[in-house]
């Protein structure tokens, strides 16, 4: 869908939507389309701006989206550069609206608009290596410091969000898909990502799921989830944010670069920013090859629940990657 087309469907609903908010007159504008719907609101009376999002229907729960403002807020209380969330008029975080042109509702919430660009631009255009190196071990410190919060806090009562455990990430229903499904998948390379699945298994058993290991995350943090704005980094778009591991989360940090000649790089870069606020073991720091996996393997789930996006250029790359690194986990196990 191109954007005059989403305006003419999402628009109505956006402005709707807006009349709940403690916004007077305000002018709209389209950002994005994708899963979810993104407009700028620019506040006509101060020139204050910020982000409505019409989520996508069926992912989350009105619940899950009340519990993921409950810890984006405790986030920020506790000095976590994210975007502020704006409650409406009645104290709600998101209401629900209709979007005539494709009998959906959709909960619309807004946010403080972030300045920035996205941290995946700015990197292709960074000459200077330390400065790109920079940008990684303060992006380690803010996932660090994230960790450091989730850790130490006590969710709410009736505090509801999905699990990228054990079953979340290589269960029979795994919440981004059955990768071993994909239609791109030959039947051996199926056989070779089921059984690595089950050695997967293991291991997350016995890595365990205290609160040092396993707790809330955002889960998307890559660097197209990143905001820069001069020296600051603001970490945006906390959708996918759920329980889970906190290598996970560290994974996805990084698997954008891990065939990168400079990555072995990047990761120190970035594992010196985290361990300068949140002290990591040298065994579980093995495991992160692990969770680039899993991540991979989640991707390919991905594409699998979302045919419209299929075949992406790069999934023949990508599932070459995958399948090799099955086989070399195979030879650790």
């Amino acid at each position: 869908m191109d954007k005059a087309d989403a305006e003419r469907v999402f628009g109505a609903a956006a402005r709707e939507a807006l009349n709940a908010f403690p916004i007077g007159s305000a002018d709209l504008r389209l950002v994005t389309v994708r899963e979810n719907v993104t407009f700028q609101v620019i506040d006509r009376n101060d020139g204050a701006t910020y982000v409505l999002r019409l989520h996508r229907p069926g992912y989350h729960t009105l619940d899950e989206l009340n519990a993921e403002r409950v810890w984006v807020r405790a986030l920020t209380d506790a000095g976590t550069a994210v975007p502020a969330p704006v409650a409406a008029r009645d104290g709600r975080e998101y209401v629900t609206v209709a979007i005539h042109g494709t009998g959906e509702h959709r909960h619309a919430g807004m946010l403080r608009w972030t300045e920035g660009r996205l941290l995946s631009d700015v990197l292709q255009e960074v000459a200077d290596h330390g400065v790109a190196l920079g940008y990684f071990e303060q992006l380690g410190a803010i996932t660090a410091s994230l960790h450091n919060q989730a850790s130490a806090w006590q969710a709410p009562p009736g505090f509801q969000r999905h699990a990228l455990d054990r079953d979340g990430l290589m269960g029979d229903a795994p919440f981004w898909g059955p990768f071993w499904d994909h239609a791109l998948l030959t039947a051996g390379e199926r056989r070779l990502l089921l059984d690595t699945r089950d050695r997967i298994r293991g291991a997350l058993d016995r890595h365990g799921k205290q609160p040092s290991l396993y707790s809330l995350i955002h889960a998307d943090m890559h660097p197209g989830n990143i905001l820069v704005d001069g020296d600051r980094l603001t970490v945006i778009d906390f959708d996918d944010a759920a329980f889970g591991w906190h290598l996970y989360d560290i994974a996805v940090a990084l698997i954008h670069h891990q065939t990168a000649p400079a990555f072995d790089a990047i990761e120190a870069a970035f594992l010196q920013g985290y361990r300068g606020v949140r002290a990591i073991a040298d065994d579980a720091l093995a495991l992160l090859p692990m969770f680039r996996l899993v991540r991979g393997m989640a991707q390919i789930g991905w594409y699998h629940q979302r045919p419209e996006h299929n075949p992406p250029p790069f999934f023949d790359e990508m599932k070459a990657r995958v399948c090799a690194q099955c086989e070399a986990f195979k030879a650790t196990v």
